[in-house]
C-alpha cells in the first residue's frame, strides 16, 4: 500500500536522521547525539556527558568508537563531543525561529536504549522558558521548543528535525506524557556551540539582578513604544547593577540601547563580549526615564 503524505515525509525524514544520531554512554550517563560536522563533532546535552571527559558512541549501521568531549554549558545544556574514529554525513542544522505552532516534527534518538528510534508529532508550542542549573547558577534556556512527539529517558540529545529533515532543537527533557522539551538551534544556540567548540566552555557576563517580567502601562507604552519590560525584584548588593545604582522596583526597558521585554532579551546580552564593557541601561523610576552605565562581569564562582 502507498505511503501516504505524512509517513512519506516522517519515513524520509527518519532515513535522512536515524545514520546520523548516535548512542552516547558517558560514565553513568547515556543518551543521543547529532553529528554536525563532517570532522567528527556531534551535538548533544550538558546532562547527557555529566562530568565525564570521554565516553563511547555507536551508530545505526554498526560502527561504534570512542569520543572526547570538547565543552558543555550546563546552563544551556548543550555539549559539543568529538567522536576519534569515522562519523557519517553531518545532519543540517535549522533555524527553530522558522517554526510555527502545529508544524510537524520528528523525533530521532535511542529512548530506553532502543538504537535509531523515531517518533513524530506537532510543534504544540513555543517562547516556554526550562530552568538550567550549574552549582548555584540558575539560567533559563530560552524558546524551549515544545512537542507531542514522544520522547523517552535515552532521547536527550537526540534531533528533533523539520519535514525538510534539518535539525531545529536538541531534545533534553520529558516534561509529563505528550509533552517533550527540545533546546532550540536559533542564533543564541549557535554562538554556544561556537564558544564550546573554541573555548571549551561558554563565558557569561554577569549583572546580579533578579527580574520578572512587567506590563507597561498604556501611558508608558506609548511614550517607550514598547508593551512590556523587566521589573528588577533584587539587586544583589555590590554587584555591577548595585555599582551603577539601578534599584528594587526599577523597570527595565533598555539595556545596551535595545529593549528588553523578557528575560531572554536580557540574557542574549550577556555573553562573553558584554564582560568588563559599559552597558547603557535605562530605566522607568517614579515615572522618569532615568539612564545609567553598569559594567557586568563575569559569570564565575565569584559571583554566584
Amino acid at each position: 500500500m502507498a505511503l501516504d503524505a505524512y509517513s512519506q515525509i516522517v519515513s524520509s525524514v527518519a532515513a535522512e536522521l536515524t545514520p546520523k544520531v548516535a548512542a552516547v554512554t558517558a560514565g553513568r550517563g547515556s543518551g543521543s547525539a547529532v553529528v554536525f560536522t563532517s570532522d567528527g563533532f556531534l551535538l548533544t546535552n550538558a546532562h547527557v556527558v555529566g562530568r565525564a571527559k570521554t565516553g563511547t558512541v555507536a551508530f545505526s549501521d554498526g560502527v561504534s568508537g570512542d569520543f572526547t568531549v570538547v565543552g558543555a554549558d550546563p546552563l544551556s545544556d548543550l555539549a559539543v563531543i568529538r567522536a576519534l574514529g569515522t562519523t557519517p554525513r553531518p545532519a543540517v542544522l535549522g533555524d527553530s525561529d522558522a517554526l510555527v505552532v502545529g508544524q510537524l516534527v520528528v523525533a530521532v534518538g535511542n529512548p530506553l536504549g532502543l538504537a535509531g528510534s523515531v517518533t513524530a508529532g506537532v510543534v504544540s508550542a513555543l517562547g516556554r522558558s526550562l530552568p538550567a542549573r550549574s552549582g548555584s547558577a540558575v539560567r533559563l534556556i530560552e524558546d524551549v521548543i515544545q512537542t507531542d512527539a514522544a520522547l523517552n529517558p535515552g532521547n536527550s540529545g537526540g534531533a528533533l528535525a523539520d519535514a525538510d529533515g534539518h535539525v531545529v532543537g536538541i531534545n533534553t527533557a520529558v516534561a509529563g506524557a505528550g509533552l517533550g522539551l527540545a533546546v532550540p538551534i536559533n542564533s543564541t544556540t549557535r554562538s554556544i556551540i561556537a564558544a564550546l567548540m573554541s573555548d571549551g566552555r561558554v563565558r557569561r557576563a554577569y549583572l546580579g539582578l533578579v527580574t520578572t517580567p512587567a506590563p507597561l502601562p498604556p501611558d508608558i507604552r506609548e511614550r517607550v513604544a514598547q508593551r512590556s519590560a523587566l521589573r528588577v525584584m533584587e539587586v544583589v548588593p555590590g554587584s555591577p547593577a548595585a555599582r551603577a545604582g539601578l534599584r528594587a522596583g526599577d523597570l527595565m526597558l533598555t539595556a545596551g540601547r535595545t529593549p528588553v521585554e523578557d528575560a531572554q532579551g536580557l540574557q542574549r546580552l550577556m555573553f562573553a563580549d558584554a564582560i568588563g564593557k559599559p552597558l547603557p541601561i535605562t530605566v522607568l523610576r517614579n515615572d522618569a526615564l532615568v539612564d545609567v552605565i553598569a559594567e557586568p562581569v563575569e559569570l564565575g564562582l565569584s559571583t554566584i
